[in-house]
């Protein structure tokens, strides 16, 4: 996995965190959301490419 990637998920994945403690920042959740729904879709692109 590439090395962006990652980082791409490890911050989706600690804003998903900070948004669902604090509910004044409710918006970092919707962040998070949109950050991992773009990583998992280029993880997804470079899985189908490395297969054909």
């Amino acid at each position: 996995m590439n090395i962006a990637l990652l980082i791409i998920i490890i911050v989706a994945i600690v804003l998903a965190i900070v948004g669902g403690l604090n509910a004044a920042l409710n918006w970092l959740l919707w962040v998070a959301i949109i950050v991992g729904i773009i990583a998992l879709i280029v993880f997804l692109f470079r899985v189908m490419r490395r297969n054909t």
